[in-house]
């Protein structure tokens, strides 16, 4: 066997016992810390020292990760998911990640070579996604498409950013268009009435506090009492209340297909999370209408608590089941349902109070500023998709239009 040693870390070529040349270089330290030699081998002598260059070149040029593995989509994705996203990012935003990683984008392209991905193979995966048919038997939903086209795209710019690929091609991908539904808020009307029946409901103060102040639901049902200052007549929000996801703690297999089915079924979420985003964590004043229901309120749990005796769960919940537990958003949900029948108020989604409430600051006159604290909103952007310009404000520029350009006219104009 010829060898040729190097001193200090330097690279290695030798002919082995085998007859092939092979070269070895030191590239650097291993994520255990150990000293990371690559290897090369050939039966040519050139065609080792040609790769060795190659190795060392690349080593010098930072830009070894692409030599020393070549990533395919899976193995990129599956440690963009764990690696670079998951310790970072919020519980939920990682679950969506991982359900667009491994439901779509691992079976649909996982298989090509990172550097070798192309627009095209995105574009075709998105058309093969929309004749997906879901359990309830409509085709998917263009929304999630987009969603796993940001998911990629994000995991992609980081590739770009490390120097794994040259150019993002989710960046170049058409997405199929949106379906965009006219969200018409609740009238002033409606939201009386609403409110009327609200009063007669138990945690009735929780659609008030909806319908006119737009937390968005986690955000309402993840508040305590020592969330509000009586003194000041505020509240700040800080928190959310997060949907039970579950997983199946049977033994053996109970037979269920989904984890929520299982008898003995375990909540691997949190119970809350902090608010949708930064701007979410926010101070809202109250009105004094409410903070009079609130106190209400909070007598009628009083009540509730020494009804409960021992059974009472004392967690500082505002909106609580009989027993001061937080209450399900699904439950939730079903209730709000209930109120707009009992209201005798057209059906909409529960999210459609924060459309009202947003409506509602705009017809005031509320600066667009203050608006963003009160709903939580971290861009001026989001005014476009949550204030929508009702009937009394075109009616109000058609009065100003015609003050300013009619108002005057067959009055004789005054000579200069």
């Amino acid at each position: 066997m010829t060898r040729s040693r190097q001193g200090n870390g330097r690279s290695t070529i030798y002919k082995g016992a085998d007859g092939r040349w092979h070269g070895r270089v030191t590239v650097g330290l291993t994520d255990q810390g150990r000293t990371d030699r690559r290897h090369v081998a050939s039966t040519s002598k050139s065609k080792v020292v040609e790769r060795v260059k190659a190795l060392e070149q690349a080593r010098d040029r930072g830009q070894l990760g692409n030599l020393s593995r070549p990533w395919t989509v899976e193995s990129w994705l599956e440690y963009w998911l764990e690696n670079v996203s998951r310790p970072f990012v919020k519980q939920s935003t990682y679950e969506g990640y991982r359900a667009a990683v491994r439901v779509h984008l691992i079976p649909g392209i996982g298989r090509h070579r990172l550097a070798s991905l192309r627009p095209e193979h995105l574009e075709r995966l998105y058309v093969a996604m929309l004749n997906i048919k879901t359990r309830r038997g409509t085709l998917m939903n263009p929304g999630r498409v987009h969603q796993v086209h940001r998911t990629i795209r994000t995991a992609l710019n980081e590739a770009v950013r490390r120097g794994h690929l040259q150019r993002n091609p989710a960046e170049l991908a058409k997405t199929p268009p949106m379906i965009e539904h006219e969200v018409e808020p609740y009238s002033v009307l409606e939201v009386q009435r609403l409110i009327e029946a609200a009063e007669r409901e138990r945690n009735g103060v929780r659609w008030v506090v909806a319908l006119v102040l737009g937390l968005r639901q986690g955000e309402a049902l993840g508040l305590k009492w020592d969330d509000i200052d009586w003194m000041t007549g505020l509240l700040s929000v800080k928190r959310s209340r997060t949907r039970p996801r579950y997983d199946h703690g049977c033994q053996p297999n109970c037979g269920h297909k989904y984890a929520g089915h299982c008898p003995a079924r375990q909540n691997v979420r949190p119970p809350t999370d902090t608010t949708k985003s930064r701007a979410g964590k926010r101070i809202v004043p109250l009105p004094g209408a409410i903070v009079d229901l609130l106190l209400a309120h909070r007598e009628s749990q009083s009540v509730e608590r020494q009804r409960a005796a021992q059974l009472w769960s004392e967690e500082g919940w505002i909106f609580a089941d009989e027993t001061g537990r937080a209450i399900n958003p699904r439950t939730d949900w079903d209730s709000w349902k209930r109120l707009l029948a009992t209201a005798g108020v057209r059906d909409g989604r529960l999210h459609d109070a924060r459309h009202t409430a947003a409506t509602d600051l705009l017809l005031l006159g509320v600066h667009e500023r203050t608006i963003m604290s009160v709903l939580g909103w971290s861009t001026t952007a989001m005014a476009s998709r949550y204030t929508h310009v009702i009937t009394p404000i075109h009616n109000d520029l058609a009065s100003r239009l015609d003050d300013l350009l009619w108002s005057g006219r067959g009055a004789p104009i005054e000579p200069n």
